[in-house]
Formats: structure tokens, sequence, C-alpha cells
């Protein structure tokens, strides 16, 4: 595992706080309690092989800092302006485990 530094959790703080990058969420957690937070979403197309068939699907996925949200766990939900999401599978963190990656699928 590396060291990400002062320098680097600077940068991810401020890449977060962006408007033009970032999306204020909100995460309902399997107790009901909600915490705010940003997220910058990304919806990749995913090619999936079966076979000789090659499936491209939507998918819809979330950064979020682990400082902001400590523990996201499946099935809980995101809310993302009006539309609202749960979370699919494990989060994964980076690296320097200072963001989660979360897949989300619509309510």
């Amino acid at each position: 595992m590396g060291f990400a530094g002062p320098a680097f959790d600077l940068a991810t703080s401020a890449l977060f706080a962006d408007p033009n990058l970032s999306v204020e969420i909100w995460h309902r957690d399997m107790n009901g309690f909600f915490t705010r937070a940003r997220g910058i979403l990304r919806q990749p197309d995913e090619i999936t092989e079966f076979g000789a068939a090659r499936l491209l699907s939507d998918t819809t996925r979330i950064d979020i800092r682990v400082a902001d949200i400590a523990n996201p766990r499946p099935d809980e939900q995101i809310l993302i302006g009006e539309e609202m999401f749960l979370i699919q599978g494990e989060p994964a963190r980076d690296r320097e485990r200072l963001i989660w990656t979360v897949d989300l699928v619509p309510a």
C-alpha cells in the first residue's frame, strides 16, 4: 500500500468539492441514517463476453471519499438528485484506501 500524504489528500478534496466534477449525494444506511456527501459519478458502457456473444450494458458507478462515508454496504441507498439507487455488490476501496468505488442500480 502506498502513502498518499497531505498533498494528495488536498488534491482529492479539491476534486470532490468541484461542482463541475462531483455531485451531491445522500447515503442512507441500513439503520435509516442519512449522510450528505459528494461523489464523482461515472456511467461507462461495460462489455461482457458470453460465449461468442458480446453484451453491451450501461453501468452506474460513483466514487465516494472514505472520509465522507466510512462503510457503504450492499443494498443501502444513494440518492443523486431525484434518482434513488441501491448499492450493488461490495464497494471497493482504491489502493490508498481513500476512495470507495460503488456500483449502483436503480431502486
